[in-house]
């Protein structure tokens, strides 16, 4: 059973890293290359080679194979041939995947729009590859590399470097400053969208409660509300009074009844609220729920 759950896996990751070839080849072939849009990335350096040679605009999935094959090869000594493998299947699904999609009519010519919707389809393929444990590469990869040689860099930082030289390259190369402005878009866009479809759209908000009440308002949250609440014991350092500490997540929908009951016990209280990426536990995704 071990063995087919393993199988099962693997197919349901190698499935969704297809749809993820399918949505960033078609940011790629239908709106990013067809209107010079170098926003960064293996890829990106492949759009900007094929502007420069008409007869190569059908071949920027082909390009981008050629630009990560001595990407990967440099990567196998740090990262591991599994982990290389996974690449380079990516690399080569997603390469043939755009060249097929260029055979189909770009979708607008407009910079601005192209870049919105290039930016969401990029976002959803790499929130799938992320989601399902693949790499398609290029600069991500080699910034990996890179951190080992440089050890004052982080991944982001040499990622962020590489693809804004790619960026600034093809606009002077094209003579094309607006590109600068596209391709922060499409970051942006990327960025948000790949952020979706990895956390999903349940968010949940991490509350700290300082209180001289916590008995009070722990008690009346837990006759309202599934979630629990863990109490600690502070000291205000100005002051150097004792106060109770509260602990809790609840999701985006419970956050305004919190805020109204501890106001109602205590409107001295002093309430901290974050963004929680992910929350596992009773109420939530349980600990040992997996990606499906």
């Amino acid at each position: 059973m071990h063995n087919k759950e393993k199988i099962r896996k693997e197919v349901v990751g190698f499935l969704f890293m297809v749809l993820g070839c399918i949505a960033y080849g078609s940011s790629t072939s239908l709106f990013l290359s067809p209107n010079a849009i170098v926003a960064g990335g293996a890829t990106g350096l492949a759009v900007l080679i094929a502007q420069l040679k008409e007869e190569l605009t059908s071949f920027v999935g082909m390009i981008s194979i050629a630009i990560n094959l001595p990407i990967l090869l440099l990567g196998l000594k740090y990262q591991g041939w599994k982990f290389i493998v996974r690449c380079l299947l990516t690399v080569a699904t997603l390469g043939v995947v755009t060249d097929l999609l260029a055979m189909l009519p770009p979708l607008t010519d407009d910079g601005i729009l192209a870049s919105l919707y290039g930016g969401v389809c990029q976002g959803v393929g790499i929130g799938l590859f992320v989601r399902y444990q693949f790499s398609s590469g290029g600069t991500e990869l080699l910034g990996r590399v890179l951190t080992r040689w440089f050890k004052f860099l982080t991944i982001p930082i040499c990622v962020g470097i590489l693809d804004g030289a790619i960026v600034i390259l093809g606009a002077v190369v094209l003579r094309e400053p607006a590109n600068m402005l596209h391709a922060l878009i499409v970051v942006f866009v990327s960025t948000k969208v790949s952020e979706l479809v990895l956390t999903g759209l349940e968010k949940s908000k991490m509350c700290i409660i300082i209180t001289d009440k916590g008995e009070e308002i722990s008690k009346t949250l837990l006759e309202s509300s599934p979630r629990g609440i863990t109490m600690l014991e502070g000291e205000g350092m100005y002051t150097h009074n004792e106060h109770n500490v509260l602990l809790t997540c609840v999701k985006n929908n419970q956050l305004s009844h919190l805020k109204q009951v501890v106001k109602s016990i205590d409107e001295k209280a002093f309430i901290i609220i974050n963004d929680s990426v992910e929350v596992r536990g009773k109420g939530f995704k349980a600990l040992n729920e997996e990606n499906k």
